[in-house]
């Protein structure tokens, strides 16, 4: 779908019982962290519902048989595991007709009353969707076949929630207290609590909003970030105890940069080689100093004889 001239992804969330729209967003792209964000207005909204059911997108669903972390789950799996709420994946598009043929509905409907209404960037679509949302269900939405609805009430604070729909991983703290994360070399300030992690995990928070949470048993940790990307200034100053794992880490780092090409001074004065083949070899047979010494040699010769 556009708005504008700009693609944009449309998350849709449809009750399967009554077709009602639950919760509509426009996305730049599908991601955890975007669908996170979509969840958290529909959990404010509507409550828990009981399971959700969706495609075999990987926010959903790990592909990999054999995927060593995460014990299965994706972090959307994690995090909706923790509300108590199940997921289902289709095998196929047409399994989740329901959702597939509002899907084309919207994008003919929803297109046109955005083209009205003169909107043109996501964030006044976004805006757009709440009353759009309401004048549909209430035209199309049917009743169902039992009045109760069984969404559960959303029992979180909004801290908790938040902490919930992020991405927690786990890293193992080396021996200088550092460990990687994301083309960053995280350091631990070290203290009581941090001194005794060497060869322990500890687990990340990463936000939507960009904030890194490192924790331990639930307790926040302070850290420095060393970027990967960028170089170590001769005014740089590293504590000494910290000295060794930073030096390991540049000596890493520069073996994966390729070698410097040196130049040569013909290179650097401008000159190209055009591919042409050495000159013809001066023909020594013909070189005077070498015929004087043959007749010379010819004459002792014949004096032998």
């Amino acid at each position: 779908m556009r708005i504008g001239r700009r693609p944009v992804r449309f998350l849709v969330f449809i009750d399967d019982a009554t077709g009602k729209l639950m919760q509509l967003r426009f996305v730049r792209s599908e991601s955890a962290f975007t669908y996170f964000e979509a969840l958290e207005l529909y959990l404010k909204e509507h409550g828990a519902p009981i399971a959700f059911y969706s495609d075999k997108h990987s926010v959903f669903r790990v592909a990999k048989k054999d995927a060593k972390g995460g014990q299965g789950m994706t972090q959307f799996g994690r995090a909706i595991s923790e509300l108590n709420i199940e997921i289902l994946c289709a095998n196929s598009s047409q399994a989740k007709g329901r959702v597939e043929r509002m899907n084309r509905t919207l994008q003919d409907r929803l297109v046109k009353e955005l083209r009205l209404a003169g909107i043109s960037d996501m964030e006044a679509g976004n805006a757009f969707l709440p009353g759009f949302i309401a004048r549909h269900n209430a035209r199309f939405a049917r009743a169902p076949v039992r009045p109760d609805d069984l969404h559960r009430p959303l029992n979180i604070m909004s801290d908790r929630l938040k902490e919930i729909l992020c991405k927690r991983e786990q890293r193992y703290v080396g021996a200088q207290l550092t460990f990687s994360y994301e083309r960053k070399r995280i350091m631990l300030e070290e203290n009581e609590v941090t001194r005794g992690l060497v060869g322990r995990y500890v687990e990340t928070y990463a936000f939507a909003d960009g904030r890194l949470d490192v924790r331990w048993k639930g307790h926040s940790l302070p850290y420095r970030v060393f970027d990967k990307d960028q170089r170590v200034t001769h005014a740089a100053i590293t504590e000494n105890k910290r000295l060794s794992d930073v030096l390991a880490y540049i000596k890493e780092r520069q073996e994966q940069l390729p070698p410097p090409k040196v130049k040569t001074n013909s290179e650097k004065n401008g000159y190209t080689p055009r591919g042409c083949k050495p000159g013809k070899r001066t023909d020594f047979m013909n070189d005077p100093a070498v015929i004087a010494r043959r007749r010379q040699a010819l004459s002792h010769l014949d004096a032998a004889e």
